[in-house]
């Protein structure tokens, strides 16, 4: 009677030292020395001088060693950083342009959508169930990790109860590249059943740009005349764009 064989994977420390790396290797399978030993290099330079010390691209290297254990990463961190421009761009680029690039599987491209998905996560911990008139610049960081490198229009609104607390953060509506759809009286219905007494707007503007169009002051009239027939208060429509955000009631629209 013959002994059943059973493959399991090994679960990878974090950050493993050498020789966790070389242990969780078959035998004959063990990294070349010069790529274990700029692996351990790039280790030591996070470990002791940490991200501040570390272009774009070696930050990526240190993500994608654990994505790919066996091979040398150096190449597909340069060809994912010169495809999209920088570690941002690649971590918040859809899976279908990620898995375009020459050397990405389907284990590289989900490790990169789970780094944005903690990003985004962690950036909204610090500001929902907070008052957000005086947690402004958490807010603005949220807003560019969710929406700065999106490469469609999306719109969200944040509801806010009478002592702006952020109770709500909501996709509205997603778009094209240069437009999204939005719909006044909707916006106001779910304010009204989430109880909520103030709105802030948010949308992105793939291009970069966040200057304001004709349309996006058109829109923001109506949604603020609606909402002010019920007592919502708009505090602010903010149009977010790649390293800058343009405000409403900052520039005189509101």
């Amino acid at each position: 009677m013959c002994a059943t064989r059973a493959f399991q994977e090994a679960s990878l420390p974090l950050f493993p030292g050498d020789e966790d790396e070389a242990l969780a290797e078959p035998l004959g399978a063990r990294l070349p020395s010069y790529i274990a030993d700029h692996r351990k290099r790039l280790r030591a330079r996070f470990q002791e001088g940490g991200a501040a010390a570390m272009p774009d691209y070696e930050l990526l290297e240190l993500l994608l060693f654990r994505s790919i254990p066996r091979q040398d990463v150096k190449p597909l961190a340069r060809r994912l950083i010169d495809r999209f421009g920088d570690l941002n761009r690649v971590v918040t680029a859809d899976m279908a342009r990620l898995l375009d690039v020459e050397g990405v599987g389907e284990a590289v491209a989900q490790d990169l959508k789970i780094l944005e998905a903690v990003a985004q996560r962690m950036a909204r911990a610090r500001v929902m169930n907070q008052p957000v008139l005086t947690s402004w610049a958490a807010l603005l960081d949220y807003c560019h990790t969710t929406m700065a490198h999106r490469a469609t229009e999306q719109f969200r609104v944040l509801y806010l109860d009478r002592k702006n607390v952020l109770i709500a953060d909501e996709e509205q509506a997603r778009g094209t590249v240069d437009h999204v759809p939005v719909y006044p009286r909707e916006v106001v219905k779910r304010a009204l059943e989430l109880n909520a007494s103030a709105l802030i707007l948010v949308h992105n503007h793939p291009s970069g740009d966040p200057t304001p169009s004709d349309q996006d002051v058109a829109m923001t009239a109506q949604i603020q005349e609606a909402a002010a027939t019920l007592g919502i208060v708009l505090h602010d429509h903010l149009v977010i764009g790649r390293g800058r955000e343009v405000s409403f009631r900052g520039q005189g629209y509101l």
